[in-house]
């Protein structure tokens, strides 16, 4: 709802956000997408973890039938499931060029509305301060298609939409008079039509007014200057988006790759066959909750400067707790949750290390085919 605030609007009488179509934030399309798509993820992170602790058994020769079985249930699973995050993804996707235009120009580095359908840049350094990317390798019509789904449609590049942020946030100052004057009426019957129409017409907006707070107290004494640097505000970080896009993508493709490998492996009863791409499941453990965490940051970076897209800026819902108190909660939480890291992961290795059997004979290791004893 933070990243499509659906079914509320802006109540000037309480002065507050108020739900009134709670089926619409129910099915909210872009909470459906992001739902699905983080329990698809999960099911890849555990399907990997299953797949990279069975080929450590497998390296070592310990419990080979239960580790080829678990092998071959995780490479199953794990490819649909990664094949469900990609297809998820690419949902997320065209909704954010419905909902979030801004991000979606972000991720992709473009910084001009280019004709239809737009290229997608595979390879690039975005240079925010220029508003270039250098170096960039494009894919023709794959952002398009993404974005649109269709060969004519364009998608807004960063210039263009950081214009349509500075008429937004003109609109919105009209609304936060407005309601200023709704405030100041005290009740319904006191307030002229003009100043309800001014309201009706432009609060939509209102939040884009706020975007102004940094540089002004009253977003009606706002300069044009103040009003176009406030635009350029509603500009993510490009770099960080660009980049941890692309890792959660490359990832997700890897994890595609690995498992179905590993998948026709398991048809063809070659699971111990290929000890370095054993040692490969081995290595790529902790890759998905990277992948997680790149997600998490194109969503979470991608929204700013927003808490509520649109509606509430991040630097109007700062908390009122000084910078010492908050830094110590802070430190606090980094503490307890190293000391429960390092807890779980000393339990979860002592687990591997024992094993389903630990009281059984370790069988002969996986060795390559040329270090094999002949009979």
């Amino acid at each position: 709802w933070m990243q499509n605030p659906v079914g509320s609007a802006f109540n000037p009488q309480t002065m507050r956000m108020e739900v009134d179509d709670f089926f619409a934030v129910l099915f909210n399309p872009v909470a459906q997408a992001k739902f699905v798509h983080t329990v698809s993820a999960g099911y890849v992170t555990a399907s990997i973890f299953v797949l990279g602790v069975s080929a450590w058994y497998l390296l070592k020769g310990r419990s080979l039938p239960l580790a080829k079985r678990s092998m071959t249930i995780a490479a199953s699973f794990g490819l649909a499931s990664a094949l469900s995050v990609v297809v998820l993804g690419d949902e997320s996707g065209y909704l954010a060029n419905e909902n979030q235009k801004m991000k979606l120009a972000a991720i992709e580095a473009m910084w001009k509305t280019e004709p239809a359908p737009a290229a997608f840049t595979a390879f690039g350094f975005p240079d925010q301060e220029t508003r270039t990317t250098h170096y960039a390798v494009h894919i023709p019509w794959v952002m398009g298609l993404i974005g649109t789904r269709s060969l004519t449609e364009q998608i807004p590049g960063i210039e263009e939409l950081v214009q349509h942020a500075d008429a937004r946030i003109r609109r919105g100052v009209v609304a936060y008079d407005a309601l200023q004057k709704i405030r100041e009426a005290g009740s319904s019957a006191a307030i002229p039509d003009d100043v309800t129409k001014a309201f009706e017409d432009n609060g939509g907006d209102l939040g884009y007014a706020l975007l102004l707070k940094p540089y002004v107290d009253d977003p009606r004494q706002a300069t044009d200057e103040q009003i176009t640097e406030a635009a350029w505000d509603t500009v993510p970080s490009v770099p960080t988006l660009f980049w941890t896009f692309r890792i959660m993508v490359g990832l997700g493709f890897f994890f595609i790759l690995l498992t179905g490998v590993f998948f026709y492996l398991s048809a063809r009863h070659r699971l111990d066959r290929y000890p370095w791409l054993l040692r490969v499941a081995v290595f790529a453990i902790p890759l998905p909750w990277i992948a997680a965490e790149c997600g998490w940051v194109v969503a979470e970076v991608g929204r700013q400067p927003w808490i509520i897209e649109g509606v509430l800026p991040t630097a109007a819902a700062v908390s009122d707790l000084g910078a010492t108190t908050v830094l110590l909660t802070i430190l606090g939480f980094v503490a307890i949750y190293t000391v429960l890291f390092i807890i779980e992961m000393s339990l979860m290795i002592a687990a591997i290390r024992k094993g389903p059997d630990a009281d059984s004979q370790p069988e002969a290791a996986i060795a390559p085919p040329s270090l094999v004893p002949a009979e």
